[in-house]
C-alpha cells in the first residue's frame, strides 16, 4: 500500500528520492492503538511526535461534566502534534475510539529533519499551515452553518483529505466512528445526528452503512455544503517550489 505520509507531503513540497526514502524509513516502525484508547492525554508532557498511518484518531477536550468536543479528525499521513513537544504539557488529548496505526517519532528526529532537510522542512510547515486552515473552517462550520450543511461539509472534507493520501475512492471511504463521535465533532446531540443522517440519505446525498460512507453524487453534496477545498491547500501556487 502507498505511504500516506509521503503522499500528503508531496502536496507541500517537491520531494526527491532521498526525501521519500527518509520519510519511508521515518514511518516504518508502527504500532497499533486499540479502540477507546488515548495516544496522549491532556496534561501529559509530549516527548514524541505521533503520526497516524492507518485509521482515524481525533483531537478532543473533555469538559468538567464529562462532555467531549472533538476538534479535528486525524487521518493517515497526519501528524498529531508536530510542534507540540516545544510545550511543557498537552492542552488537549489525542485519542481513538476506533483503533488506528501510529508511528512514535522522537523529537530529536524531527529536529534533525528540520535542520538538514529543506524540502521536508517546507512540507512540514505546509502541513502545519493546512491544519490551521482546517481548524478555521471547522470554527466557521460550528458557528455559521446549519447541522445538515455542517455534516455535509465534513463528509466532503474527509473525502478530499483521504483521496489525497490514497485512502478513498471517488465517492466513498471507510468511516469507522459512531454517531456519538460525530455528534461530539459537530456539537449537536446524538438524536440530531441521526435525524440529519436520515435527511441526507433521503436527499440522495450521503449513505453511511457498515462503517463506510458512500456519497452517491459528490458534486451535489459539495454544492449543498458550499464546500470549497481551498483551505486544505492541496493545490500549490504556480511556480511554487522548495529549496
Amino acid at each position: 500500500m502507498t505511504n500516506p505520509l509521503i503522499m500528503k507531503l508531496e502536496h507541500g513540497a517537491d520531494l526527491n528520492d532521498e526525501d521519500r526514502a527518509l520519510l519511508r524509513n521515518l514511518s516504518a516502525r508502527t504500532r497499533h492503538v486499540g479502540a477507546k484508547q488515548d495516544i496522549i492525554r491532556e496534561g501529559e508532557r509530549p516527548e514524541e511526535v505521533h503520526l497516524v498511518m492507518e485509521g482515524f484518531a481525533c483531537r478532543y477536550k473533555l469538559l468538567p461534566d464529562g462532555r467531549r468536543q472533538i476538534m479535528a479528525f486525524l487521518v493517515p499521513g497526519d501528524f498529531c502534534d508536530l510542534h507540540v513537544a516545544i510545550l511543557g504539557e498537552m492542552d488537549h488529548s489525542i485519542g481513538t475510539g476506533w483503533g488506528c496505526t501510529v508511528v512514535d517519532i522522537p523529537r530529536a528526529t524531527i529536529d534533525d529533519l528540520t535542520a538538514h532537510q529543506p524540502r521536508i522542512t517546507r512540507a512540514l510547515w505546509w502541513a502545519t499551515l493546512a491544519d490551521e486552515g482546517t481548524l478555521r473552517e471547522w470554527l466557521v462550520n460550528m458557528g455559521q452553518r446549519e447541522a445538515d450543511r455542517q455534516m455535509a461539509h465534513l463528509f466532503c472534507e474527509l473525502l478530499v483529505r483521504l483521496q489525497a493520501v490514497g485512502r478513498a475512492s471517488e465517492d466513498s471511504f471507510d468511516f469507522p466512528i459512531s454517531q456519538a463521535d460525530l455528534a461530539d465533532a459537530l456539537g449537536v446531540s446524538d438524536v440530531h445526528v441521526n435525524r440529519v443522517l436520515r435527511e441526507l440519505r433521503v436527499k440522495g446525498l450521503a449513505e453511511w452503512k457498515s462503517k463506510r460512507l458512500h456519497i452517491p453524487a459528490v458534486e451535489r453534496l459539495k454544492a449543498f455544503a458550499e464546500f470549497d477545498p481551498k483551505y486544505l491547500h492541496l493545490q500549490r501556487p504556480e511556480g511554487g517550489h522548495s529549496a
